[in-house]
């Protein structure tokens, strides 16, 4: 039997991925708040004290969370993006855009979880260490946002004048109003469907031209006839 300390801690990074999952899997079924480490446990077959081997606290289990959740997002997106960014077409940032949004929606039901920890974490008044995370997972999300705007831009595939901080924004929030639509549907699967549409309102705004309709002078209501001797 090998007991050597590399296989130690090679199980006890498998023990601690099984038990990231687990959280995710129940997240998906009921409010993060109250999974408690027994339910954990039990989700992987191991007993509540085995837990606090692998992680300090219950806290601990959720940064670990939010930090899985933050490297296999942001390197899904951008991959995505790379991948389109790769091609010869002219629109490629805007279509990089478009695959960034979609391979999110993907994620959020591939993962239905993570959605329910994030917003129940910015629930709370206080700032703490899981809400830090959320935001270092929006702010790395915003510079790959901009990143793709600026070359939008640069390229000149945007309206003129467009603001890339709301646009950045609207982008997020579009992805999140999705979100917030299915879980009160119970039908995540559904934005699998719903995104490509919402997505092309949203390239349309980027894009669309304010409209000039050439004006006449205005005419009096009544013609006078030029009176004659």
């Amino acid at each position: 039997m090998n007991v050597s300390g590399k296989s130690a801690k090679q199980s006890t990074a498998a023990r601690q991925a099984g038990l990231i999952e687990a959280a995710l899997r129940l997240a998906a079924q009921r409010s993060p708040a109250g999974i408690t480490t027994g339910d954990l446990a039990q989700a992987v077959g191991i007993t509540q004290g085995a837990v606090f081997r692998h992680f300090a606290s219950k806290e601990s289990v959720w940064l670990a969370v939010l930090d899985w959740v933050t490297d296999r997002l942001l390197a899904r997106l951008r991959a995505a993006a790379d991948a389109e960014l790769a091609s010869t077409q002219i629109a490629a940032p805007l279509v990089a855009l478009q695959a960034v949004f979609l391979a999110h929606v993907d994620f959020v039901v591939a993962y239905p979880g993570v959605p329910r920890v994030i917003f129940q974490e910015l629930q709370q008044a206080q700032d703490t260490a899981l809400k830090a995370r959320v935001r270092g997972l929006l702010q790395q999300y915003r510079q790959l946002l901009m990143g793709l705007l600026q070359r939008a831009q640069a390229q000149q595939l945007l309206a003129p004048g467009t603001d890339l901080q709301a646009a950045a924004l609207l982008f997020i929030g579009s992805v999140q109003g999705l979100v917030m639509q299915s879980l009160l549907s119970g039908d995540v699967a559904a934005m699998t469907g719903q995104a490509p549409g919402v997505f092309a309102l949203y390239r349309r705004a980027l894009t669309a031209t304010v409209a000039t309709t050439p004006t006449t002078p205005a005419q009096p209501p009544f013609a006078t006839k030029k009176e004659t001797p």
